[in-house]
């Protein structure tokens, strides 16, 4: 008891409320019994340990006529909403040569950047108790009072918005039988030139009834307010968090890598990471567009149609309009047969389709090998 003590309160002071937290939490989080709000931030800079912090909250913890705020921040990172589709909404390319990861939340909403510079709020609550509007009104009230010169306000959309034009918060939920959850970005000083970089489409003519993200021009506080710390920016929500919902919560720190604390987690995080969440959850859809090709040798050009048709993030159906000459028909039938049920991933088409290129030789195989690039990078 003592060690979970020292973990979670260095440099704070616990009061009657939070001992009472301690003594029911014991070995589990998942005890609480505390009436009332409490303040998390979490250690973590993991996208994926911090998405499955608030899953493993709103799965395990009884909220009923509760409240419960985390704050969290993570690495660069680009994460997607549940229905979106990830070769539609950002560049994958870009983000594996920069090692941005991508993760997928389980709540709706848009894509967003993240990284140090980008705070994440996350309000959890009872269905009865879920107002998304009152949880924007902590975060407006508290840019007000750190900085009465900023004219913030929450959109009809439930965003932020700065100077009646730019967007500094967005926001997306997820709500269950029994909890639910409205999550925020809030930029504090992100790094716009990677965002920018990032959140653009990996693959051209996508066909698809996916969620799309709505485009909106950005900024960050610090652009505004250079003087408003991060610390201060924390110190500020949690005051107005106190106020809003009439408690008197300090900030707690959590481990969310702590199995004793949350048991289970880190199987929460693995299915979070996996190529079946990220990319097999994406709704159906399909790909036209046009290829560009060269022969290495005669420099003749020419170009193709490609039609793909993805489940799961599967290749079902494929599909190459070429001239004749280009390859022969046995071939584009060899090929299709090698991509057919593969995933729809560089790497994985690559190896899928090495053998086959190197089971031709001269020209046959040059023109094998540059379609095939062809296709590759239109995954992305």
């Amino acid at each position: 008891m003592l060690l979970l003590r020292r973990r979670l309160w260095t440099g704070l002071t616990p009061n009657r409320t939070h001992l009472s937290f301690f003594s029911s939490v014991g070995y589990h989080f998942s005890k609480l019994t505390v009436d009332g709000s409490l303040i998390f931030q979490s250690k973590s800079t993991d996208i994926h340990q911090n998405l499955a912090l608030e899953d493993w909250i709103e799965s395990n913890v009884d909220l009923t006529n509760r409240r419960l705020f985390l704050l969290w921040r993570s690495r660069a990172a680009v994460v997607i909403g549940r229905h979106q589709n990830p070769w539609a909404e950002c560049d994958l390319g870009a983000m594996t040569r920069a090692g941005v990861p991508l993760a997928r939340r389980r709540s709706g909403g848009g894509t967003v950047y993240h990284d140090m510079g980008n705070l994440n709020l996350t309000f959890f609550s009872c269905k009865k108790l879920y107002d998304r509007k009152r949880n924007l009104r902590v975060v407006t009230e508290a840019l007000r009072t750190a900085r009465p010169e900023l004219d913030v306000k929450a959109t009809e959309r439930l965003d932020i918005v700065l100077n009646g034009k730019y967007k500094i918060s967005g926001s997306a939920s997820r709500l269950s039988r029994k909890a639910s959850y409205h999550h925020c970005t809030l930029l504090h000083s992100a790094d716009g030139s990677a965002l920018r970089s990032v959140l653009r489409p990996s693959t051209p003519g996508i066909h698809s009834n996916a969620t799309p993200s709505v485009v909106s021009s950005v900024t960050n506080l610090t652009d505004h307010a250079p003087s408003l710390t991060g610390p201060e920016l924390m110190q500020a929500l949690v005051q107005q968090y106190n106020i809003e919902f009439g408690v008197s919560s300090p900030l707690t720190l959590l481990d969310p890598s702590d199995e004793s604390l949350f048991p289970g987690i880190s199987r929460v995080a693995s299915e979070l990471r996996s190529w079946e969440w990220t990319f097999g959850k994406t709704p159906k859809f399909t790909i036209r567009t046009e290829l560009n090709l060269l022969d290495d040798l005669t420099l003749e050009r020419t170009t193709a149609q490609l039609h793909i048709e993805l489940t799961n993030g599967l290749i079902s159906s494929i599909d190459i309009i070429v001239q004749d000459q280009w390859l022969p028909q046995r071939l584009m039938s060899k090929l299709f047969e090698v991509l057919m049920g593969e995933r729809f991933c560089p790497h994985r088409a690559a190896a899928a389709i090495s053998m086959l290129i190197r089971s031709e030789q001269d020209d046959t195989q040059r023109r094998l090998h540059n379609l095939s690039n062809a296709v590759i990078n239109v995954m992305g």
